[in-house]
């Protein structure tokens, strides 16, 4: 079925779609990953995008029951320039074209992936769309151009939990089955997080109590945690004043972790603005040089706005910087007992350099502020 990709200026490339008819607008990106399809899908990171893979084959291995990092598929939409519908994987049940079209997610395939990401990469990150309806690219030019923005919109609200509950050694349950028998009780703001993230924090010990983005401070202080850990999520991090204001709340009360865009709340919380890049670090090969040790971490990264470092307090210390144009990639705040990192340690999909972050933010709800990083 023929499609048509178009960017906000104008810019469009012909393709088909390999899961039905239909049209969506949102922020065009890109992503580097090799692998890792099913988890950039479910993704909550991804609300409102369309992610374009540089990779020029997807599907080969189908899709699987365990590696959703969400409960639902986030894109707007996926461009790929080759799907393979013929997978090849001992876990996988479905085909990847197969599972968006149950959930009404538009796949177009043959486009030329390259020359848009080459585009992206020198005139950034701008809204468009694809379409199987609209083939007039003056008109659907038109469609875009009325669409919404990316910037300036809390996509949280779409992503985050409505109701607490808890996550222990048996998955998620009902808070009210909160057990108390893990090393540490975890206080998490759901930003739009990602499920490896509690697999690990409930490897390591722990159990988590997870929290809508706006919950106040008072009611998850009430709860006595051990740490607060805030999430990654969606959009633009210089909306979410509400979820700001409670983290300033919270700061030097309990042990603080944040990952992503929990890492650019709490440099909102330090008295930092963000900013939005070009295009955006999205894959799982960006180096990250570790400050503490001199070495460098192959990080899986999914953001499009960074904290601004100059910015940022006297007693914050940058434990990370990103090795391709030297943004802010880590905070640590001894006083505070609060770190965070701009990119994803959880590894899902990506390299397991960073992991021992979790273990880094587990010494720090010890009592330890010294080696952390080491």
């Amino acid at each position: 079925m023929k499609a048509l990709v178009m960017l906000e200026d104008g810019t469009y490339f012909w393709g088909k779609s390999f899961t039905g008819r239909g049209e969506v607008f949102g922020e065009i990106v890109f992503n580097t990953g090799m692998t890792g399809y099913q988890e950039i899908l479910t993704d909550p990171s991804y609300k409102g995008q369309i992610v374009t893979m540089t990779y020029p084959l997807i599907g080969n291995y189908g899709i699987n029951f365990e590696d959703w990092e969400s409960e639902e598929i986030h894109v707007a939409g996926f461009i790929v320039r080759e799907y393979q519908p013929f997978y090849s994987n001992w876990r996988a049940k479905k085909s990847l074209g197969e599972w968006l079209s149950e959930h009404g997610i538009l796949g177009i395939e043959g486009v030329d992936t390259r020359a848009l990401t080459r585009h992206l990469r020198l005139f950034g990150a701008m809204k468009g769309g694809i379409t199987t309806e609209t083939l007039d690219p003056k008109k659907f030019l038109e469609k875009i151009k009325e669409s919404p923005d990316y910037v300036g919109r809390d996509f949280v609200q779409y992503v985050t939990c409505k109701e607490p509950y808890y996550y222990g050694k048996n998955g998620k349950e009902a808070i009210q089955h909160f057990k108390d028998e893990g090393r540490y009780k975890i206080a998490v703001i759901d930003c739009g997080l990602k499920l490896n993230q509690l697999r690990i924090f409930v490897e390591k010990g722990a159990e988590c109590l997870i929290f809508p983005a706006y919950t106040s401070s008072e009611e998850i202080l009430s709860h006595s945690p051990d740490g607060i850990f805030v999430s990654n999520g969606p959009g633009d991090p210089s909306v979410l004043t509400p979820i700001v204001k409670t983290v300033k709340e919270l700061l030097g009360k309990k042990p603080m972790f944040g990952i992503c865009l929990g890492h650019q709340i709490i440099g909102q919380a330090l008295g930092a603005s963000t900013f939005k890049l070009k295009f955006g670090h999205r894959g799982i090969n960006h180096p990250v040089l570790n400050l503490f040790n001199k070495k460098v971490e192959i990080t899986s990264q999914n953001h499009g706005f960074c904290v601004k470092k100059e910015e940022l307090p006297k007693e914050a210390i940058v434990t990370h910087i990103n090795l391709n144009d030297e943004t802010l990639e880590g905070i640590f705040v001894p006083d505070l007992k609060v770190m965070s990192v701009q990119y994803h340690p959880e590894n899902a999909p990506g390299p397991h350099d960073s992991l021992y972050l979790f273990d880094s933010f587990f010494k720090l709800m010890e009592g330890k502020i010294e080696n952390i990083y080491s």
